[in-house]
């Protein structure tokens, strides 16, 4: 039986052979990619291509354990540890002894934790919170993230010697919009699966809806368009599928990055500032409350000086003259106003962890009063 990523782009079938090179070995693997590139899907083939295929598999979301604890869930504690322990406890490591563990958003990851996980990877070897004594495990690790760990490794917010440790081998799934000849595969696989699954027979697709899914920018990549064809295939299963059907069941038009000035001189791989800006434009179509602001000047046209206006104001001069920090917050102190302080609708806007959003507002010291003043 064979693992691999589906898809028909020199990028995925590139990223297959590097699987199948890899995965026999005990090596770790970093593997980087927006959200919904299929992270996961590739930590669960390198496991399941390996010698550790029969042992465990354990998934383990950075990002979603509280700082407090998340030394705890990962290498256990002892009885009488810490208020409410009130028994020994395995954490994930030793869960996953002589198989596989997958720390998805380890960009998340408290720099305390951090020492930890080096100390495993090195010796293979971890005390649990309240032990006394070095417990061995023999985990392979492969990690995962969205962010840019060498941008965060110069901002101090990651260790550098855990990043080249981890980044043995990296696998980097590019987003789908840049390899757009897998849109079609996924589109069909997907359909084919939940028509299967809920016993629905589909009618197909006309050759302009077709190419309308294969040129949308599937923002959240690949998980977007899974989502996509499990509700259409529910919505309209007694009919061939046309470009109406198409459009009226996608979130929005993503705007077209390339006439985005803040992206004229973009990277292979974008920076935070342009991931911010970017989510800043695409504000436009997905916050009902702010579109009647961002078009009261035209977005779309190129030459305009202004990124938005009104309640928040960048001209692209200003953007050059700006450090990092000053864009971050500015357009976090706009999406905290204009979204009334909801620190999950920002997170989800930026792709980010709600713990980010609220170690940012610590970091540049935001209040609701100063908002109130903006």
């Amino acid at each position: 039986m064979e693992y691999n990523l589906l898809g028909d782009s020199v990028q995925i079938k590139e990223i297959n052979e590097t699987i199948k090179q890899v995965a026999p070995t005990n090596i770790s693997v970093l593997i980087t990619g927006e959200s919904g590139t299929g992270k996961e899907v590739t930590a669960n083939a390198l496991h399941l291509l390996s010698r550790r295929a029969d042992k465990p598999f354990i998934i383990v979301n950075c990002g979603a354990i509280p700082e407090g604890i998340i030394e705890s869930e990962l290498f256990g504690h002892n009885k009488g540890a810490f208020t409410g322990a009130i028994e020994t406890r395995a954490g994930y490591f030793e869960m996953a002894d002589k198989g596989t563990i997958f720390l998805d958003e380890i960009g998340d990851m408290p720099l305390s934790t951090q020492v930890k996980i080096l100390r495993v990877l090195e010796s293979g070897e971890f005390m649990k919170v309240g032990g006394s004594k070095y417990v061995s495990v023999d985990v392979r690790v492969i990690a995962a993230t969205n962010r840019n760990l060498e941008r965060d490794v110069a901002n101090k917010s990651f260790r550098e010697d855990l990043f080249f440790r981890l980044k043995s081998i990296n696998i980097h799934i590019p987003p789908l919009r840049e390899r757009k000849s897998d849109v079609k595969v996924l589109f069909n696989h997907f359909i084919s699966s939940f028509s299967r699954k809920n016993k629905i027979e589909f009618a197909g697709i006309d050759n302009d809806a077709m190419e309308y899914i294969i040129n949308y920018s599937w923002n959240g990549n690949a998980r977007e368009l899974r989502n996509f064809c499990e509700s259409i295939i529910v919505l309209i299963p007694d009919r061939q599928l046309n470009i109406v059907d198409v459009k009226k069941n996608l979130s929005r038009e993503v705007p077209d990055y390339r006439h985005l000035p803040a992206l004229q001189f973009q990277a292979k791989e974008p920076t935070e500032k342009d991931i911010l800006l970017r989510a800043l434009f695409e504000l436009k179509t997905d916050i009902m409350d702010i579109k009647h602001i961002l078009n009261k000047r035209e977005i779309e046209d190129i030459n305009s000086s202004f990124i938005a206006e009104d309640d928040f104001v960048l001209k692209r001069n200003d953007i050059e003259r700006m450090t990092q920090d000053e864009i971050d917050k500015e357009i976090l102190k706009y999406l905290l106003k204009i979204n009334k302080w909801n620190i999950i609708r920002i997170a989800e806007i930026l792709g980010q962890t709600t713990r980010n959003i609220y170690r940012r507002i610590r970091k540049f010291k935001l209040s609701k009063r100063e908002l109130n003043e903006y």
